[in-house]
């Protein structure tokens, strides 16, 4: 299985998709979210980082560009390149370190980055559905993708 797509009605929907998706992931993986402004990359993420169990203030990204959350082997990394109008601000930044074997990295707004970004596993894809809610389009860019992919779908059944 190589693509995934779910209507998202609401907040809770969505919520609810990103806390399925929390248990499926492993390291190391890249995952790429796009989408409008406002179309819920972000709360996706925070349904996925409380299901982890992070407890504190899960911010944006949108300012520091990067928000590290640290388990016990392994780390998440939130990125924002929103922000980035220059792929050279990726070298200048540093966090070509951060995609390593024991993280995983959230990045939104990848197309920014541009082709520095290291391979990304997976793609979602997150629109505004012509009436309301959401659409969620996910693509499995990579083997890890797909594996991630394959169980995600059979968690939303």
């Amino acid at each position: 299985m190589n693509h995934l797509t779910r209507f998202l009605p609401d907040e809770a929907t969505t919520q609810s998709v990103g806390e399925k998706l929390a248990h499926q992931l492993s390291t190391p993986l890249v995952i790429a979210l796009n989408g409008p402004l406002g179309a819920g990359k972000s709360t996706l993420i925070r349904a996925m980082l409380r299901k982890l169990g992070v407890t504190g203030p899960i911010k944006s990204p949108t300012y520091a560009l990067v928000e590290p959350y640290n388990f016990s082997n392994y780390s998440i990394y939130h990125f924002d390149f929103y922000r980035f109008f220059d792929e050279n601000e990726w070298g200048d930044s540093g966090f070509r370190d951060y995609f390593n074997s024991d993280s995983i990295c959230l990045v939104e707004w990848a197309e920014k980055a541009g082709r520095v970004l290291p391979p990304i596993d997976l793609g979602i894809d997150l629109q505004y559905a012509p009436t309301e809610g959401r659409t969620l389009n996910v693509h499995a860019l990579s083997k890890a993708g797909e594996v991630v992919l394959q169980k995600w779908s059979q968690a939303l059944l």
